[in-house]
């Protein structure tokens, strides 16, 4: 194997393939990348068991072949060299990385124990990359981190005719993001999957950041296909529960605020709060007022500008959660859907303060009980 390709091309697809990379690796061999060389391309693959990454970039072919060697070494070897033209070649067991008059040798790892990647599934549509990159950074702030209840660590993926739905939680919370794809063909009903979070954000940021993603279901796995890159991710068992019914506020009190007012009163209030403290939130007439700790613990205070439409409310929320559903809503301004304290809340973004309020994007909180 013999092939000639720019510094920054090999940089960037083994940066996008080492995302598949684990931390800890069950075996020795899938620390590695696997690269092939046919053509006038390079592939570029990593693979876990549960995700795998391949990408394909431009690259002088002069004798094809493939190898594999230790992925974050072949990666630091990259950020390293001059920019340039590199010449790389399998040289026994070893890969040679040439340069700017620098040249490093890679030993091989034994390929024929490398796993065989999983077949990508048939594509069922496509839509903004960009657009879907943002909406699962979105939701997934919402998703479990417990591993002993896997599926509540996923995002439940919705594909209907024209809309896909996104929605995650982790039982005190909620999120659900809905924004328009297109189904190569008329989807029969809805289709949904549940895919880990942590790894479905890091898969968004590898077929592209810009340009078009398409979506490819099937036999277990989510496949998402871009220009050059394709990523894979096992599906989560399970199904999470439905959020119709919750996300439905009979008469609910509402009170609207600037959001990085608010994003910024939080951020300050909140310092004094220990681990699982409350913060207070007061909406009166015309302003919302922030509130932390309470007796003789340190306290916090911060009365911001608000429009409240219907009778006085006081909510308690764990702040870091409160914090999360601000910065995931983008808007100007943020609207509380409220039923009272200790109930549920859902908070939406808001282009202008007397504007209708986002139904696509929208984050449900559990108001705490708070004494007195």
């Amino acid at each position: 194997m013999r092939f000639r390709i720019e510094r920054g091309a090999l940089a960037e697809a083994v940066g996008r393939a080492a995302r598949a990379l684990p931390g800890r690796p069950s075996q020795p061999v899938l620390a590695g990348l696997r690269l092939t060389a046919s053509e006038d391309r390079l592939a570029v693959a990593g693979y876990d068991h549960e995700v795998s990454v391949r990408v394909s970039v431009e690259a002088g072919v002069e004798g094809p072949g493939e190898t594999l060697v230790v992925g974050r070494r072949l990666l630091d070897v990259c950020r390293v060299l001059p920019d340039g033209p590199l010449d790389c070649a399998l040289e026994g067991a070893r890969l040679a990385v040439a340069g700017g008059g620098t040249r490093f040798g890679l030993a091989a790892l034994p390929l024929d124990d490398y796993p065989a990647l999983p077949a990508v599934p048939g594509t069922l549509g496509e839509l903004d990359a960009a657009e879907f990159a943002d909406a699962v950074a979105q939701v997934a702030t919402a998703a479990g981190r417990d591993d002993t209840l896997p599926v509540l660590t996923g995002v439940r993926l919705e594909l209907g005719d024209g809309t896909l739905t996104l929605s995650a939680t982790d039982r005190y919370r909620f999120a659900v993001r809905t924004l328009p794809w297109r189904p190569l063909s008329p989807m029969p009903g809805q289709t949904e999957a549940v895919v880990p979070a942590r790894r479905l954000l890091e898969a968004v940021r590898s077929p592209a950041g810009t340009g078009i993603v398409r979506l490819a279901l099937g036999d277990g796995t989510l496949g998402l296909l871009g220009r050059d890159t394709t990523a894979t991710i096992r599906l989560l068992d399970g199904v999470l529960p439905g959020y119709a019914s919750l996300f439905a506020l009979p008469e609910p009190v509402l009170g609207v605020v600037e959001r990085d007012l608010l994003v910024e009163a939080v951020k300050r209030v909140a310092v004094v709060t220990e681990r699982h403290s409350p913060l207070r939130l007061v909406f009166t007439a015309q302003s919302l007022l922030l509130e932390a700790g309470a007796g003789d613990d340190d306290t916090a205070s911060q009365r911001l500008p608000a429009a409240l439409h219907g009778a006085p409310v006081t909510l308690a929320f764990n702040p870091g959660y409160l914090a999360d559903a601000l910065a995931a809503l983008d808007a100007p301004h943020v609207e509380f859907a409220m039923l009272g304290p200790g109930q549920r809340v859902l908070l939406a973004g808001r282009d202008k303060a007397d504007d209708a309020a986002d139904p696509g994007h929208r984050h449900l909180l559990m108001s705490l009980k708070t004494a007195g």
